[in-house]
């Protein structure tokens, strides 16, 4: 009955128990001040095999408190966040009330010692009996158990990237479902989830090679989160820590704000889970600007510059500029087993990046550099840098330039955090630290500004977005060739 604040009764009188029974949870009721309760609540719940439980346990706050007279000291907001001896409690009398000594407080009576000393041989036959349950199920099961193993080590199947097919200038969201359907086909224990757009973030093309979770079938490997993008990433959160499984889950980029809090714990716990962002910006089109991210990309990217404890940005964020780079980041995606990782990908189709020695696949591995050279230009008038469905605007750019007789390098940057843990020098020869660097993002100016350094210029959107065609808006908001073209060569004259 007590917050921080205030008694709870001061902000809701909500029925907690009616509203989980309504939502058909197994719902127990018990006073958690009596162990003995307690304890046969949890043992009431292991029996319930088909609903999830909650056990509502009614204590009292500060129990057993008192104060230097004696006085009863129980139900104050103070004591939620405060010692007793800093709320107006005697910590000496409230130990001598609940049969403790002051002066020896961490005092294990002979019953608990013997309580825990039986509860430690139990456990210790209990974990010799499924050891050998184990030994022998490994035994009459040796390809399963090498599989299981596999599973556990996180040790993924042979998958040919390399020549998952793709359909020319497409979407990297039509280019993601191309790989998702190779990986529903090869890796086993891989769950992908999506928040009702299924067929349209493209998660579908998993979920067509296997089936969705049903009540009482869990043998598929595809959930149905609805339209709860918070509680399906804390599902994938969830999978992630129970171990020998790989969760995927897709919504609209601009629905990743209702999936910070879990994203964020997903980085902090070191969580391997993988974020399928679609719709990846103003491009959206009709949808009109509640369904068009612009101030996305840079909010994420700050977990790029975020270290975890292992002192590695905590998230790997990738938004690739054509198809053979949506085959490549989703390669870095099931290899990186540390840390969660974002795809962000287009709506509208993308034009495929040159491949100036013929292979486009192995050229775009040099995203797992984090950035790299589309289009090679020795020593560089200016230096175009950008990421997703930019790439390709700037190459087209660049071809422009070089009619003037400018001649222009384009730079693909599909992870800004992890381009930015390479070596100075690396850095240097692929965007020259001296030269002058023009960026273009369909995002906030931000997102690139780092990589642009201090000299260099960046265009982007201030503004949020519009309803209207995706080619409408490009033309309005400035992304065209012409448009682009003539703000390079504004930066560069002066």
């Amino acid at each position: 009955d007590i917050q921080l604040s205030t008694e709870v009764n001061a902000v809701t009188t909500e029925d907690t128990a009616a509203k989980y029974r309504a939502w058909h949870w197994n719902v127990i009721e018990v006073d958690g001040t009596d162990p003995l309760a307690m304890a046969g609540a949890i043992e009431t719940a292991i029996e319930e095999k088909h609903r999830p439980t909650i056990i509502i346990g009614k204590t009292i706050m500060g129990r057993g408190a008192v104060t230097a007279d004696g006085a009863c000291f129980e139900a104050k907001c103070s004591t939620h966040g405060n010692p007793l001896s800093a709320s107006g409690a005697s910590y000496e009398k409230t130990m001598e009330h609940l049969g403790a000594d002051p002066a020896d407080p961490f005092h294990i009576w002979d019953d608990v010692k013997a309580l825990y000393d039986a509860r430690n041989e139990k456990l210790r036959a209990i974990v010799k009996e499924r050891r050998e349950a184990e030994k022998a199920w490994r035994e009459a099961n040796p390809e399963k158990a090498a599989l299981l193993d596999s599973y556990i080590a996180g040790k993924l199947p042979e998958i040919d990237w390399e020549n998952i097919a793709h359909k020319p200038n497409i979407a990297t969201r039509q280019a993601s479902a191309d790989v998702l359907a190779e990986l529903a086909k090869k890796v086993g224990n891989m769950i992908v989830a999506s928040a009702d757009l299924a067929n349209s973030d493209k998660t579908d093309a998993f979920l067509k090679n296997t089936h969705a979770f049903t009540n009482g079938d869990f043998s598929g490997a595809f959930l149905h989160a609805g339209v709860a993008e918070l509680t399906m990433a804390t599902i994938m959160n969830g999978i992630a820590l129970h171990g020998g499984l790989i969760g995927a889950c897709g919504t609209f980029f601009v629905f990743s704000d209702y999936m910070k809090p879990a994203v964020r714990m997903a980085a902090l716990m070191e969580l391997p889970v993988k974020y399928i962002w679609t719709h990846d910006a103003f491009r959206v089109g009709e949808d009109g600007p509640t369904h068009e991210p612009v101030e996305q990309e840079a909010q994420i990217r700050l977990m790029e510059e975020l270290r975890n404890f292992k002192g590695e940005p905590s998230v790997l964020v990738l938004r690739p500029g054509d198809a053979a780079e949506t085959s490549v980041c989703w390669k870095m995606a099931m290899e990186n087993t540390k840390t969660p990782t974002a795809l962000i990908l287009s709506r509208q189709n993308i034009p495929d990046l040159p491949a100036t020695t013929g292979n486009r696949y192995r050229e775009a591995l040099g995203a797992e550099k984090g950035g790299y050279i589309v289009k090679q230009a020795e020593n560089p008038a200016v230096t175009l840098v950008a990421n997703g469905s930019e790439v390709s605007l700037l190459v087209d750019v660049a071809a422009e330039l070089d009619k003037e007789g400018i001649t222009a390098r384009v730079v693909s940057v599909p992870s800004i955090g992890l381009f930015e843990c390479q070596s100075p020098e690396y850095r240097n020869s692929v965007i020259p630290a001296d030269g002058k660097v023009f960026g273009l993002t369909a995002g906030l100016p931000s997102t690139l500004r780092s990589v642009v350094g201090a000299n260099g210029k960046v265009f982007g959107l201030d503004h949020f977005g519009a309803s209207a065609p995706y080619k409408v808006l490009d033309e309005k908001f400035g992304f065209t060739v012409d448009a682009v073209l003539a703000n390079v060569k504004a930066y560069l004259s002066k």
